[in-house]
């Protein structure tokens, strides 16, 4: 049986690739995928005399698109289609309409294009999320006009709450990086950014009745260098390092992402991840007489929160002036990973648990979370914690964001909360390795590769039909302990942020990763290259760190993004620009009882490098896999 194995092995390394022909996409290259595309023949051609005619033009929508088309040179002009004279019929046109007879579901647009005319309809964010696939299809602008498939697309999200995360207390991003964060996921029709703004290692928002959490808890001595974990886990840079967002900033950036239909939600951790707020405020702890500082290591500090009316004071204050910058009706208070050392040894807190009859420490950080909660619903605020908070009892209206697998997040179902599936098992935490080579920068650990987040199913399966109405959506989480720079944020975010976008929009039947990941990531990376981002560049298809056996293999290879190149080796050094460019299939023939290293690396059109891949073609005996 192991000759028949062998065979098989071969025949996938020969033939893996056939797939990777097909020119047809369904989705006309647009992520998310929509609910339904219907391609006709032919093509729209904007050129420099189309009419853009517009029913409203002052719409919100309609503002970013016509500041779209001047940034992107088009220079076409809008007009007010009730100043056109509807028997004219104007061809080669652009109409955008938010008055139409057609139904359509909540946040959902209709998109017709004809050879003659396109006609977007849709209402609030369902227009805004339209003209970004418009902006989609007209990327493939060349000799001054975009080309466009002639289709009917018909569209909606899955979910309601489409998610990503942002973690400014472990490194500091500044308001230019915000508003790239926030530029991307607007294009891939996400809308709420979950701001991670306070946490042991930095207070990141000022607070004008507080001034101490910014100017003593915003700043820290040193900062970890590595690993938090190993031989060099002592190592520190000494460098002091400090960063917050003055309360006009914070004005600024959710204006900004209000344009985009994107909803701000402040997180500001309690009781545990605290030490910058206790450091500031050694009254909100239980050993005030202790000295503390702003955590200059990662991980988790025993030093939490104390549940007395000095803390409560404080928070309540800080929750008044978070409230008035965020319109937005959710505040995250965190909720997570509260060691309970400090309450255990604090004679007030074990008089607290035996005075409002607590069953324990874990009762109390209940009773802790349930006071904070009553004081923001009655701001008109909902509550959302990681799934810690579940434990102990809350009021229907919390929100519980499941991150410790899925176990959470069904309970919380089945307790009728609302739920936002975010769990590190599932791919969804992007600090997390995009591989498993050697060459991927430092990271937290763990593995995400883009196809463990693109098969991901937000909605449990034990769940049943009314439960699962309770997944409003999904989320994913970029913590930034070791992602100091832009750089690095920006290759950890993408192309993941695009797998993440269809499991939160498209309906789980138009789900095809071939499709998405070989065509219309291939077709959406150099678009993000051309704004600016980094990212993380695919390694050439049908490349693989693996060993095969055998005497004469047949390579056949893809580009995983248009423009790019595929160099290779086979000599065991490391494949460059001065090495053979792929550009046909090749052939390798294997002497016997010898191995060759296949190396191969793709760079991107403006030099951007993958990981280098290994695949060792070993003509030698095949190790013995059993009859199974």
């Amino acid at each position: 049986m192991k000759y028949v194995k062998y065979f098989f092995l071969i025949l996938f390394f020969f033939n893996c690739i056939s797939i990777y022909a097909q020119s047809y996409d369904p989705y006309i290259g647009i992520i998310p995928a929509p609910v339904s595309v219907k391609q006709n023949t032919g093509v729209f051609k904007l050129t420099p005399e189309t009419f853009i005619l517009v029913d409203a033009p002052d719409d919100k929508a309609v503002l970013f698109f016509k500041e779209y088309i001047k940034k992107a040179g088009y220079g076409n002009g809008f007009t007010d289609i009730s100043n056109i004279d509807k028997k004219t019929g104007l061809t080669n046109s652009i109409k955008i309409l938010t008055n139409f007879k057609s139904t359509i579901p909540n946040d959902g647009y209709e998109l017709t294009i004809t050879d003659n005319q396109i006609t977007l309809s849709g209402k609030g964010a369902g227009l805004f999320y339209g003209i970004q696939t418009l902006i989609q299809l007209m990327d493939s602008k060349k000799a001054g006009y975009a080309t466009l498939q002639c289709a009917v697309i018909k569209d909606n999200p899955r979910f309601a709450y489409r998610g990503m995360h942002l973690d400014v207390a472990r490194h500091f991003f500044d308001v230019n990086f915000i508003k790239k964060y926030l530029d991307v996921m607007a294009a891939y029709k996400l809308n709420y950014f979950h701001w991670h703004l306070t946490d042991d290692q930095g207070w990141r928002i000022e607070i004008k009745k507080y001034p101490k959490l910014t100017e003593i808890g915003s700043k820290r001595a040193q900062t970890k260098v590595g690993n938090a974990i190993g031989n060099d886990s002592d190592l520190y840079d000494n460098t002091p390092y400090s960063g917050f967002y003055t309360q006009e900033e914070i004005k600024d950036i959710v204006e900004y992402a209000d344009k985009r239909y994107i909803t701000v939600v402040p997180e500001i951790e309690m009781p545990g991840h605290s030490l910058a707020a206790i450091a500031s405020y050694p009254e909100m702890s239980c050993h005030p007489n202790i000295p503390y500082k702003v955590s200059e290591n990662w991980g988790v500090t025993t030093d939490v929160l104390c549940p007395n009316d000095a803390t409560y004071r404080i928070l309540q204050d800080v929750l008044s002036e978070i409230v008035s910058l965020f319109p937005g009706k959710y505040v995250h208070i965190g909720g997570d990973e509260c060691p309970k050392d400090a309450w255990r040894a604090s004679e007030f807190c074990q008089q607290l648990i035996r005075d409002q009859r607590l069953r324990d420490e874990n009762g109390l950080q209940s009773y802790f979370i349930q006071q904070i909660q009553k004081y923001l619903n009655a701001r008109s605020r909902t509550i959302i914690g990681w799934d810690e908070i579940l434990e102990g009892g809350l009021a229907s209206n919390a929100v519980v964001m499941s991150w410790r697998g899925e176990a959470g997040g069904i309970a919380a179902a089945q307790l009728n909360h609302d739920v936002i599936m975010t769990p590190n098992s599932g791919g969804l935490y992007f600090d997390h390795s995009q591989s498993k080579s050697p060459q991927e920068p430092l990271s937290i650990g763990g593995y995400s590769p883009l196809w463990k987040i693109y098969n991901y199913d937000p909605v449990p399966v034990a769940l049943n039909a009314e439960q699962q109405k309770h997944i409003i959506g999904v989320q994913a989480n970029l913590w930034t302990e070791y992602i100091a720079t832009n750089a690095k944020a920006e290759y950890m975010l993408l192309p993941r942020l695009l797998a993440l976008a269809e499991i939160a929009w498209s309906p789980k039947g138009n789900k095809d990763y071939i499709n998405f990941s070989e065509q219309r990531v291939a077709r959406h990376l150099p678009r993000l290259d051309a704004q600016g981002y980094d990212y993380r560049v695919p390694e050439a298809i049908g490349a693989d760190d693996t060993t095969l056996y055998g005497e004469t293999f047949k390579v056949v290879l893809k580009e995983p993004m248009q423009g790019a190149k595929i160099y290779y080796t086979i000599d065991g050094y490391t494949p460059r620009e001065t090495d053979f460019l792929y550009t046909k299939p090749i052939t390798v023939t294997v002497p016997k009882k010898k191995r060759i290293d296949l190396q191969t690396v793709t760079i991107s059109p403006t030099g951007k490098r993958s990981n280098v891949t290994h695949t060792y073609l070993e003509n030698g005996v095949m190790p013995d896999f059993g009859d199974k």
